[in-house]
């Protein structure tokens, strides 16, 4: 596995528009995409910054994972993404070192990434995403 940037930072948000005053407004980084994910239950808004992005995270239900985040932590950092060639690649080594992971099969995420998550009990307690852009 060669992880090539941190691809983006994962923020937990109720409201992606209150949460773009303080980054548009206060920072002068500018949305350049919003997209709902059906499959995880969350609209994201990406605000680019250099060679990776800030990923807002607004939850759809009160079913997604995201908003049962916010539920118990708060509003915040949610995830910290790593970007490699070869996912399924990454997800084999690291299931062949033991390493426990959420998804062993890369699945859909936003801007047409393929993503999958390792679990916190095996990263120190973050919530670690692996994507590959095409």
């Amino acid at each position: 596995m060669k992880p090539t940037v941190i691809d983006h930072i994962g923020i937990a948000v109720r409201s992606i528009d209150e949460a773009l005053k303080f980054w548009e407004e206060g920072l002068g980084i500018r949305c350049t995409a919003r997209e709902e994910v059906a499959e995880q239950k969350v609209i994201t808004a990406f605000l680019p910054v250099k060679d990776t992005e800030v990923e807002l995270l607004e939850p759809t239900s009160d079913e997604s994972p995201v908003a049962k985040f916010i539920e118990k932590k708060g509003e915040g950092i949610h995830h910290i993404a790593i970007r490699v060639d070869d996912l399924e690649a990454a997800l084999a080594e690291l299931k062949a070192k033991g390493v426990r992971l959420i998804d062993e099969t890369p699945r859909y995420g936003a801007g047409g990434a393929k993503i999958a998550f390792v679990h916190p009990k095996s990263t120190g307690g973050i919530l670690l995403e692996l994507s590959e852009r095409g």
